[in-house]
């Protein structure tokens, strides 16, 4: 919490009490959340919490580094408070995603004619699938 709150004073945006809350669900949360998933939970403690807040005070928190958007084939973006180089493994089937660390991945170049168009800041792997719960579901519905 104390480099989320640092990170916010640098970036010159006031730290308040909703801001404060809405990272903490993020923080309690490794299923890599939505907007409307962090909202759902925010109306609890919050009641007066509009979706836009909450959508924009994500999109923020990204912009300023302290939370990351996550790739997803549900169509709805999802953040993750892990700053830190990781991968993800995501099941097309309910949504999950998991994240995952590999140095053979770490260490892999970018392609030259990608560095050629692009300077490269980052890259990380997504990996899809179906996870094991799903799987066990497919093959008790066949």
């Amino acid at each position: 919490m104390e480099r989320f709150i640092d990170r916010c004073r640098q970036e010159g945006l006031k730290v308040t009490p909703q801001r404060i809350a809405i990272y903490q669900v993020l923080m309690g949360s490794r299923n890599h959340p939505s907007a409307d998933t962090v909202y759902r939970e925010m109306t609890g403690t919050h009641p007066t919490i509009s979706f836009d807040t909450v959508n924009r005070t994500l999109l923020t928190f990204a912009g300023i580094g302290v939370i990351n958007t996550v790739e997803s084939y549900s169509g709805s973006r999802r953040f993750d408070t892990e700053t830190e180089p990781h991968h993800h493994v995501h099941c097309v089937k309910c949504g999950r995603i998991s994240d995952f660390n590999d140095l053979e991945i770490d260490a892999l170049k970018v392609p030259e004619r990608i560095t050629r168009e692009f300077d490269i800041i980052g890259h990380r792997m997504v990996v899809s699938g179906i996870c094991t719960e799903c799987g066990k579901k497919m093959m008790r519905d066949k």
